[in-house]
């Protein structure tokens, strides 16, 4: 290994680097999200060479350069891992939406699967309405009674509630998402499931002309809700598919490279069940007019859709300046 022709090589993506630890160290305030990844993506390169060169050049001032430089870039790196709010804000603005669009496909699957629940739901009661006591749990189809949709309202302990329905959520998202390691089949279920009862009791409404109502009930919460069980969903399919289609790799690698990513998925639907479970319990059985529980759930809606946006636009971005600086 020649060094000289190395070090010409190298040295711009270091001197990189070592601007980068300088500005990390002295304006820690002015340091963006992009500027995180480009330290670590740097200090790895920088890491590499270092273990090249001490391999053939172990005295020479290259590597002692490199070693001093490396040290302090990975003090920077692991300081900004583990405390930086800003990592915390590219972790979930960006990491995660890249994840989502990765895995976009089991996501759509798993609310593919719940639309067929629904509509399976929805045509088994409106063919015989009957059909909604084989379909809801035992007891709930006695409590249905459309012409009381939002009585109650100041009966109703909205703190309490919503504590149990953010409980009950994320027990229905940890289950889709844990119960991948069943090949998938017990995700299949929950959102088969879930689908079936929204489904019949839509067409228990629809059938008593009260569906405006209803769905003004439902899609405040229900936007950011089944957002976040359909990711849920969609890490357990994917765990699952692993198992059963392991591709080039063991078995058991696939299947815990699939769960690591996949826990970060369920990660990203802590925030959403929370938002949901807020909702739910305040402004769902709130008196607010149905017109305004029609735009809570559009507000909802477009705030995924900017959250999904930016996180995109952000990646596209950090990858241009990843290529242009190669």
């Amino acid at each position: 290994m020649e060094i000289t022709s190395f070090w010409h090589k190298h040295k711009a993506s270091w001197a990189e680097l070592e601007q980068l630890v300088e500005r990390f160290t002295r304006q820690e305030r002015q340091i963006t999200a992009a500027d995180i990844d480009r330290l670590t993506h740097l200090y790895k390169k920088a890491s590499a060479h270092l273990a090249l060169v001490r391999s053939y050049h172990p005295a020479d001032e290259i590597t002692l350069y490199l070693n001093e430089l490396v040290s302090r870039a990975h003090n920077l790196t692991y300081k900004q891992q583990s405390g930086s709010w800003q990592q915390l804000r590219h972790f979930f603005g960006v990491h995660l939406i890249g994840l989502i669009h990765k895995r976009i496909g089991f996501i759509g699957m798993a609310a593919l699967l719940f639309i067929i629940g629904g509509v399976s739901g929805f045509a088994a009661v409106l063919v015989d309405p009957l059909n909604l006591y084989y379909v809801l749990p035992q007891g709930m189809a006695e409590q249905i009674d459309p012409t009381r949709l939002g009585e109650g309202h100041d009966a109703i302990n909205s703190p309490v509630i919503s504590t149990m329905i953010m409980t009950n959520n994320m027990k229905v998202a940890i289950l889709a998402f844990v119960s991948g390691i069943t090949f998938g089949l017990v995700p299949i279920y929950v959102l088969l499931f879930n689908g079936l009862l929204v489904g019949a009791l839509a067409a228990v409404y629809y059938q008593a002309d009260s569906s405006y109502a209803f769905w003004a009930y439902i899609l405040p919460h229900g936007v950011i809700e089944l957002t976040a069980i359909f990711i849920a969903g969609g890490a357990g399919l994917h765990m699952g598919y692993r198992l059963l289609v392991p591709g080039r790799y063991a078995r058991k690698y696939q299947f815990l490279e699939a769960a690591k990513e996949s826990a970060q998925l369920l990660l990203a639907t802590l925030p959403l069940l929370f938002v949901a479970g807020i909702i739910e319990g305040y402004v769902t059985p709130s008196s607010l007019s149905l017109e305004a529980k029609y735009l809570v759930a559009a507000a909802t809606l477009l705030l995924l859709c900017l959250w999904y946006y930016f996180g995109r636009r952000r990646q596209a971005h950090n990858a241009s300046l990843a290529l242009i600086s190669k």
